[in-house]
């Protein structure tokens, strides 16, 4: 017997948000991703790219956005990255894209930029489109939000031993240093809070210059960060995360020499899986699609 294919509608891609099982693009292969605590694996893509950088201090925009886009159209199952946008939203949603504004590594404002676009071109009015960090809980955009976009650069992070996906929603709550207890593992709680429950439509987890070792809840050394030339990407926060890490405790190794763990643990992204069914952390249950530049990939 032929195995029947879901066609996924956009009510069905609204509705599982990041949460639940989500399918592809109608015609293209089907594509699961689970919650935490499932036998179904998230897609995660990882792409790189030698050229996004010149050097740390000069960021190739068109190569980025390039990236981004080739990204989408493999996590879907697609040739056609404008599709992807056009199944994610509607013209009546109303996008928040939490970025991050961290002074030393910062979200790209070209990355910015890019998903603004691509919401327009999809037929997002500008006016329901906002992008902010700190200030989320005042802005009138993120207060209506019906869809979310989460984008932030990985970095090792004195609270919760590494600024994650899941970390980047913690503007969302008023007592943000409530979060901080036992290597910030309750971070994962504030995924379940109604205003933001499902409403996460994209992650991506910057990977261009991460910041791998850090002393302090401020420090930031050039000499800690390497050009990775690369972007996560995945409906699940967890898998995303749980990526990076690998990535960053391998490049911790190989620059110190010897097993050189993060610090302190980032418990949050095992108990976003294993206590509050986010997503999926194990590597057993992360499918990793690897695009581009191989050279140092560590993972």
């Amino acid at each position: 017997m032929t195995e029947k294919k879901r066609v996924i509608t956009r009510r069905d891609f609204i509705r599982t948000g990041s949460c639940v099982v989500m399918g592809g693009l109608v015609g293209f292969p089907l594509i699961r991703k689970a919650t935490g605590q499932t036998s179904e694996k998230s897609r995660v893509v990882l792409i790189r790219d030698q050229n996004v950088t010149a050097g740390y201090g000069s960021l190739k925009g068109e190569v980025l956005v390039d990236m981004l886009d080739q990204a989408l159209a493999t996590l879907f199952g697609t040739t056609n990255p404008a599709a992807v946008w056009r199944e994610m939203v509607n013209p009546g949603d109303i996008v928040g894209i939490k970025s991050n504004v961290w002074g030393p590594l910062p979200t790209p404002a070209t990355l910015e930029d890019a998903l603004v676009e691509r919401l327009q071109e999809a037929g997002v009015d500008a006016r329901s489109i906002s992008v902010d960090d700190r200030g989320v809980r005042r802005d009138s955009v993120f207060k209506k939000a019906t869809a979310l976009i989460n984008v932030r650069p990985m970095r090792t992070h004195h609270w919760s031993g590494l600024g994650t996906l899941l970390k980047n929603y913690i503007m969302f709550v008023s007592a943000p240093w409530m979060y901080h207890g036992n290597s910030c593992e309750k971070l994962g709680t504030i995924w379940q809070k109604p205003h933001i429950k499902g409403k996460t439509r994209l992650n991506i987890l910057v990977m261009v210059t991460p910041l791998f070792h850090g002393v302090g809840p401020h420090h930031f050394s050039r000499k800690y960060t390497w050009p990775y030339g690369g972007l996560i990407v995945s409906t699940d926060p967890v898998a995303a995360d749980a990526t990076g890490a690998r990535i960053m405790q391998a490049k911790r190794n190989a620059y110190f020499a010897k097993n050189k763990p993060i610090s302190p643990r980032p418990l949050h992204i095992e108990a976003a899986d294993t206590k509050f069914g986010i997503g999926n952390s194990h590597p057993d249950r992360i499918e990793l699609v690897k695009l581009g530049w191989e050279e140092d990939i560590l993972i």
